[in-house]
């Protein structure tokens, strides 16, 4: 099978012919339909801690190809997607359903052994399987890991009718914080981002307002706006100095949730955050919970995800778009559609 491979930091993903995967005991085969790039994709290729020839692609969705033995209950043809994480699943977080925060987390396509989706077909262990009910399309089943992501974020805050929200950037993670903000029945959802292009997407996807943090003053401009600070912040992008920036706009007694991944150490001044006795949280991926509320919201049609899919491209332009989107983004999620060449 064809499949996008890593190489090293300063090397585009190569595309080349690796063995298909066959199914072991309590796996199964997809075929893969949609695998989005990912941020944390992005940040493991320019680490270059991986060795050599590992496959990314951790969001992902397609029809089922090939079972193992012991996988009763499931169907060749049926359309599926996978919640990606590798853990102990016999520790307080994994029967907590927060398997992301097992001791021994580790991803998809994050692991020589566990090669993920950037490729024609992909294995999974049988308790990652998601099914799709019938009307969810592959790229939107492809879109369900990041979305799980905001929807933990978004219950960790709790969210619910009339809250005030601000959200730091729209990327990935930050465009599908709106949607279940908005869903959630926010009654202000302003974004603050500085790309003219991911502002407008914040209004497609259902956001109040939004901010030019370049050339507007943040809090006065969402004072203006909502007539009060925000109750609940949440940053969604991970740049350093960003987690001091949210504390400071979120009102007294607010919340700030951190989605964004940082990488390096990011200082604050904690005597900001205990006048106002803001409350800090940082959300980590999601469980299986999270999953079934995203499948779930995206088949009754409570949410519409079209807005976040930017583009699909086949294995040839892949390398392409991995590398534009890891230097200058301008696209929200692109996903790789083996079938388009």
């Amino acid at each position: 099978m064809r499949a996008a491979v890593y190489m090293s930091a300063d090397v585009p993903l190569v595309i080349e012919r690796v063995d298909d995967p066959t199914p072991k005991a309590g796996q199964a085969i997809l075929q893969v339909a949609g695998a989005g790039i990912c941020g944390s994709d992005l940040h493991l290729k320019q680490l270059n801690r991986l060795p050599s020839g590992t496959i990314f692609g951790h969001e992902f969705a397609g029809s089922i190809v090939a079972l193992g033995a012991d996988m009763d209950g499931w169907a060749i043809g049926e359309s599926v997607t996978a919640l990606p994480v590798l853990s102990c699943k016999n520790c307080a977080a994994c029967d907590a359903d927060l398997p992301s925060l097992c001791a021994g987390v580790a991803f998809i396509g994050t692991r020589p052994d566990k090669p993920g989706a950037y490729a024609e077909y992909v294995a999974v262990d049988r308790h990652m399987l998601q099914r799709l009910p019938q009307g969810v399309s592959f790229s939107e089943g492809a879109m369900v890991e990041p979305l799980a992501v905001a929807h933990h974020a978004v219950e960790m805050a709790g969210v619910n009718s009339g809250s005030t929200v601000l959200i730091m950037g729209i990327g990935p993670i930050g465009a599908a914080t709106a949607l279940f903000a908005r869903m959630k029945g926010a009654r202000h959802v302003v974004v603050s981002e500085p790309s003219p292009d991911r502002r407008a997407l914040a209004i497609d996807l259902g956001a109040t307002a939004v901010i030019d943090p370049k050339n507007e003053d943040v809090a006065a401009r969402f004072a203006a706006i909502t007539g009060r600070a925000p109750e609940i912040v949440f940053e969604c992008v991970g740049n350093p100095g960003l987690l001091k920036q949210a504390i400071g706009l979120a009102g007294m007694r607010g919340q700030v949730i951190v989605a964004g991944v940082c990488m390096g150490e990011d200082a604050i001044n904690p005597m900001v955050a205990l006048g106002k006795e803001v409350t800090l949280k940082f959300s980590q991926a999601y469980g299986e919970g999270d999953f079934a509320a995203v499948i779930d919201a995206i088949a009754r049609r409570r949410i519409d995800v079209a807005p976040m899919h930017s583009r699909s491209v086949g294995f040839a332009d892949f390398p392409a778009a991995f590398e534009e989107l890891g230097k200058a983004p301008k696209d929200c999620k692109i996903l790789l559609d083996p079938s388009l060449s």
